[in-house]
């Protein structure tokens, strides 16, 4: 048995192609699988429950038949970070807290997004901390639908404009935010998305000698990207897309 995380995949109306993969994925890819972790951003926007667009209500069903064998949990992006109970209801989605612990086969392991560990990005952790503010949320929820629209494609426009003018070494985690986050949870293993470069970052021993890890799952922009972890594995793989 195994548990996978994936995350970033972005789907859009606009992008039918990493919809069809991530359903590929759904139908051949679950059958040793005791968990899927979503780490966020399964959509490029979220504008409420209320307002999904035709595929998303279609994967809801989707994700919901699966999960009536095998648990989904989902921890919110930034680009989703409304999804609301009502479309992970339908979903069949377990919403975690946005920084989550658990036990994985034996290993103290925290899991989130991923973004707010991007500490030295301070514009974005400012808007961060205003768009997670619960009165700015319900404000929001409360607009007309056209107005939400309209300030989701206002917002991606200048995130795409301003990330043209950050370099990497901003828009990626800062390594004393992540030693931090892993001592206080108890931690020797970390899993996140978000800065889309997947890769195995090896943190050197605590002082009980256990080796610290942290794992990136990568985004589905041309390929998808799992990670498998199992008692005595770990795998973080590519899964080129199909022709359809």
């Amino acid at each position: 048995m195994r548990t996978l995380f994936i995350g970033d995949l972005h789907l859009s109306a606009d992008r039918p192609d990493i919809t069809l993969a991530f359903n590929q994925f759904l139908d051949t890819q679950l059958d040793d699988a005791e968990a899927l972790y979503i780490l966020g951003d399964l959509f490029e926007v979220w504008i409420g429950d209320d307002i999904a667009e035709p595929f998303a209500n279609e994967l809801a069903e989707k994700l919901h038949g699966i999960s009536q064998n095998l648990p989904i949990y989902y921890i919110h992006g930034n680009r989703d970070f409304l999804i609301g109970h009502q479309y992970a209801k339908r979903s069949g989605m377990i919403l975690l807290p946005e920084v989550h612990s658990l036990d994985l086969y034996g290993t103290p392991t925290v899991i989130l997004h991923g973004d707010s560990l991007c500490t030295l990005d301070k514009a974005y952790q400012r808007f961060r901390r205003f768009r997670n503010n619960p009165a700015i949320k319900w404000i929001y929820s409360h607009l007309p639908k056209h107005t939400r629209q309209n300030i989701a494609t206002n917002i991606r426009a200048k995130s795409k404009a301003s990330n043209m003018n950050k370099s990497y070494t901003i828009m990626d985690v800062e390594s004393d935010a992540v030693i931090k986050l892993m001592n206080h949870c108890g931690a020797t293993q970390m899993i996140h998305g978000h800065t889309h470069r997947p890769d195995v970052h090896h943190l050197g021993k605590n002082q009980a000698g256990i080796e610290k890890r942290r794992i990136v799952v990568g985004d589905w922009y041309e390929q998808g990207s799992v990670l498998s972890v199992s008692k005595d594995n770990l795998a973080l793989t590519s899964l080129p897309f199909q022709a359809n």
